[in-house]
C-alpha cells in the first residue's frame, strides 16, 4: 500500500512526528507532498519560515518518509494521488471530510492531531520568549 499526505511542514515539530509515523505504519510506502511557497502564501496568507527546498530536505529526512514532492496547488491533488499511485491519503482529523471526494480513488484516512502543537503556536512560542535588547543587555552586564 502507498500512502500520501500533504502539507506545509514549516517549523517542524513533534506533530508532524507523530503523524507521518502514523501514515507510514498504514503502508509500505510513505509519499510526502510539501506545499509550495507560493501555496502556502495563498493558503496561509504568510511565507513560511524555511523555504520550500529547505522543508522538503527536512520532511525527507523524517523516518519512514519514502518520498517528497513540490505540492504547487490544491486543485491538483487528484492528479497527485493518481500520479504516485496512492492507496490511502492521510489528513489530520482538523480537514475532517474536506477530502472526502477521493475516496473514489482511494481510502481516504483522518489522523487525530496532538494535541496543542502546531506550527503557529510553535512560532508564537518562539516570538514571546525571545529576548529584546535591554532584558539581553542586563543579563551579559551581571
Amino acid at each position: 500500500m502507498r500512502v500520501i499526505t500533504f502539507g506545509t511542514f514549516d517549523m517542524p515539530h513533534i506533530g508532524h512526528v507523530k503523524i507521518l509515523n502514523r501514515a507510514r505504519e498504514l503502508g509500505e510506502r510513505l509519499i510526502v507532498g510539501v506545499s509550495s511557497d507560493a501555496l502556502n502564501l495563498l493558503k496561509k496568507g504568510r511565507k513560511p519560515i524555511y523555504s520550500q527546498q529547505e522543508r522538503m530536505f527536512l520532511v525527507h529526512a523524517f523516518k519512514g518518509v519514502d518520498e517528497v514532492f513540490l505540492e504547487e496547488s490544491l486543485e491538483l491533488k487528484r492528479e497527485y494521488i493518481l500520479q504516485h499511485q496512492a492507496d490511502i491519503l492521510v489528513m489530520g482529523d482538523d480537514w475532517q471530510g474536506k477530502f472526502d471526494e477521493f475516496s473514489d480513488i482511494c481510502q481516504v484516512i483522518y489522523l487525530p492531531r496532538t494535541p496543542s502543537i502546531s506550527t503557529t503556536s510553535v512560532i508564537e512560542v518562539v516570538k514571546t520568549n525571545r529576548l529584546d535588547e535591554s532584558t539581553l543587555n542586563l543579563l551579559e552586564n551581571k
